[in-house]
């Protein structure tokens, strides 16, 4: 079968810049979609913090030159790396305009005026770069509204291009709450002509929705679970794009997202006290004692350690929680949470610690290491979130036989098995309603589990350990995705 020539374009990618999930499915994918023979490249922004002497990154010779609707031809350097532990080429755009500042959309919770431009500009490069580097994609794979234009354009703009002529684009919704609205004098930077300013088109709400025009452009479309394909095609998840989705039901694939098991693995894992496996988990109480220690309170092993690890926003459910958490607290039991957010979560749970030192403790921030401690310290991990494309923390945490209690949307539904009292099955915790009562009433049942149940911990936490979600098995069906989009596009064009 024809190996495929694939153009990744992306905001992020690890373990050069990351806010989100995205960065780890652009940093992973890539390399096992190269195991199985394909010629995969990315492109992305060098903002300040990718290091090109750390990264050994290397700059082409030429310029490449984007043209920008109105604004006329910008200009930028193209520096080639490669992701860690693989030959998967990396070209970093450098333009320092719109790329030298720190942050990779805002700063302080405010997000940069002109990112209608930043992310036009990197749309528009991915298309140019290809003929900089003598490369002929079979697959455009673009993801998010950061890079939603790129289908756009291969649909308008460069539809007569030869070197564009049998591509097929792939267009990854991540998150389906941000959208890439800005004010409708974005179209003259697009270039694309303003009769695609129309409500079957980037119109909506008099902006430009670059999200919305990926969606209607992309040869084919999907998300990062199963769930969350279902989900983004209601009002309640679809953020106003429901109906738009809706019409591309039938082009929308959900694939749940991998795990780098090379990284989130308790027996080898470097940053926890003691490595441990499913036939010998003596290493996860020293692990539990550790991060105890860590966060300052009691070393007991006669209490249920819950662990969280997250952005501290709504989307993640961190409102429930803290209405939730005066009850929890009641309970003989822990809490040690590592994350930030929103200011008002920082103060409230620095109070909440106050009130509660030897039943709760918050760090702001987020570090890398202490999150792989509290995976395998805590009994239990919490993830009590609103909407959750895919979520990875439910899937460490299984690895690491630490709980998940999670909400049942998205990716925490697919990935995680509810408990079954009776039958001894499950892998975790789910409820279902958005509201602190729920939360309150299966942390409740977990604790309960956990003090009454010995057998049924036993048998859980097997099952949690024994679950795998591979990026082999997630990059097997890109490639299928892939080949779907280059038949219907050349269908289209027959």
């Amino acid at each position: 079968m024809k190996k495929l020539k694939i153009l990744m374009a992306a905001s992020e990618c690890v373990p050069f810049a990351k806010e989100g999930g995205l960065a780890d499915v652009v940093g992973v994918l890539p390399k096992h979609l190269a195991h199985l023979g394909h010629d995969v490249r990315v492109v992305m922004p060098r903002y300040y913090k990718v290091n090109r002497e750390k990264y050994g990154l290397k700059r082409l010779p030429g310029v490449l030159v984007v043209p920008m609707g109105i604004i006329g031809e910008q200009y930028c350097s193209v520096w080639e790396g490669r992701l860690p532990g693989s030959d998967v080429p990396v070209y970093f755009l450098e333009h320092e305009g719109y790329y030298g500042r720190d942050g990779l959309y805002e700063v302080d919770n405010v997000g940069f005026l002109d990112n209608d431009n930043r992310f036009i500009f990197l749309s528009r490069a991915a298309m140019e770069l290809p003929k900089m580097l003598g490369f002929t994609p079979d697959i455009i794979h673009a993801h998010d509204w950061h890079t939603a234009a790129v289908p756009l354009f291969l649909n308008t703009l460069y539809r007569n291009d030869p070197r564009f002529a049998r591509s097929a684009s792939v267009l990854t919704v991540h998150n389906m709450q941000h959208q890439g609205n800005f004010y409708e004098g974005a179209m003259d930077v697009l270039g694309v002509g303003w009769e695609h300013f129309t409500f079957l088109g980037l119109e909506k709400d008099g902006e430009v929705n670059l999200l919305k025009g990926g969606i209607y452009h992309a040869t084919v479309l999907n998300t990062v679970s199963e769930g969350y394909a279902r989900e983004m095609q209601t009002p309640e998840y679809g953020w106003g794009l429901d109906g738009v989705v809706r019409e591309r039901a039938a082009d929308l694939v959900g694939i749940l997202n991998g795990v780098d098991y090379d990284d989130w693995n308790p027996e080898s894992d470097p940053f926890i006290a003691a490595n441990y496996s499913a036939a010998d988990l003596t290493g996860k109480k020293l692990c539990k004692r550790d991060l105890q220690r860590a966060f300052g309170l009691p070393e007991r092993d006669d209490v249920p350690l819950f662990g969280l690890v997250s952005r501290l926003v709504k989307q993640k459910g961190i409102d429930v929680l803290a209405e939730a958490i005066p009850r929890i607290l009641a309970l003989d039991l822990q809490v040690v949470m590592l994350g930030a957010g929103e200011p008002w979560a920082h103060f409230y749970f620095g109070d909440i610690m106050a009130a509660h030192p030897e039943r709760f403790a918050i760090r702001v921030g987020y570090d890398n290491p202490l999150a792989h401690r509290i995976e395998a310290g805590a009994d239990f991990f919490l993830m009590p979130s609103a909407f959750e494309p895919c979520g990875l923390n439910q899937m460490y945490s299984l690895r690491y036989g630490t709980l998940p209690v999670v909400r049942a949307t998205g990716g925490l539904d697919d990935s995680v098995d509810n408990f079954d009292e009776a039958r001894l099955t499950g892998t975790g915790f789910k409820f279902w309603s958005l509201d602190a009562a729920a939360l309150f009433d299966t942390i409740g049942w977990a604790v309960h589990t956990w003090y009454h149940r010995k057998d049924a911990m036993a048998r859980l936490i097997a099952n949690a350990m024994a679950k795998r979600f591979t990026w082999e098995e997630a990059a097997a069906k890109y490639e299928e995705l892939y080949r779907q989009a280059i038949r219907k596009r050349l269908g289209r064009r027959a």
